[in-house]
């Protein structure tokens, strides 16, 4: 399979008034393109801040990072702007990249009638519940065409109930457009049902205590249906077990 990310070795220091503080110590692993991974750790333990260094928004210390493929970028709130309309929302990644043209616009058109939301493009974001404001933030990111989608605890914000069901649109949306998926998550039933493999981190100075490649030996595999799996249990047993920062 082709290596469309790789980390080799990547530590991160940060300068503090008490000296010096190590974040991430020693990091490496790949993504393979159509991977959906995630990482997990300990709160606190640098997870957020190892996505901001493979999407360029922060500098690493040492270590190597090599990325085949354009980025997209989804934090823990959907940032829409209340003031502009549903499409106008979408539209906006495409402006402010200079990439707005008559193709990109056909094809968010496409994206938002493909994913339901064509009707509600004229609406506002107050106008629409917390799951379909992340489909459009989700969209938004789409249409400037990313091969890889980093997502930081990009479903946090959500209700419980309206967490799971996102998570399986999104699922299915990131598996109909072929794009790969790096998530970094608190939630081990997230990482579990959604992801390939599950990057276990230690707590600070995070290195990487384990992977696990989840398999559920399932047709049409959805996050829903993963969480009914009798082999769900066990995974997360495993890995809670190994967040335990006292062990």
């Amino acid at each position: 399979m082709k290596k469309v990310l790789e980390l080799k070795n990547v530590s991160k220091k940060y300068q503090a008034k008490n000296g010096e503080i190590e974040a991430l110590k020693d990091i490496s692993f790949f993504v393979n393109e159509g991977e959906f991974v995630s990482i997990i750790g300990p709160s606190g333990c640098g997870k957020s801040t190892l996505l901001s260094i493979i999407a360029g928004l922060e500098p690493k210390t040492e270590g190597e990072i090599k990325l085949e493929e354009k980025i997209g970028y989804m934090l823990q709130r959907d940032s829409l702007l209340e003031w502009r309309s549903i499409y106008n929302n979408v539209m906006f990644g495409l402006e402010i990249g200079h990439k707005k043209t008559k193709e990109s616009e056909e094809y968010a058109i496409e994206l938002l009638k493909k994913y339901g939301l064509y009707e509600f493009k004229d609406k506002y974001p107050n106008q629409l519940s917390g799951g379909m404001r992340q489909r459009v933030a989700l969209i938004r990111t789409l249409a400037i065409k990313p091969k890889i989608l980093l997502l930081d605890e990009a479903f946090s914000a959500l209700d419980y109930q309206t967490r799971i069901m996102v998570t399986n649109d999104i699922f299915k949306i990131l598996k109909n457009e072929n794009i790969t998926a790096l998530i970094v998550t608190h939630d081990i039933s997230e990482a579990i049902s959604m992801s390939d493999r599950v990057i276990v981190l230690t707590k600070r100075p995070a290195t990487i205590k384990n992977v696990h490649t989840i398999n559920f030996e399932m047709e049409n595999r959805t996050p829903l249906n993963c969480r009914e799996s009798p082999k769900f249990s066990k995974y997360f047993d495993t890995i809670w077990k190994e967040l335990d920062v006292h062990a």
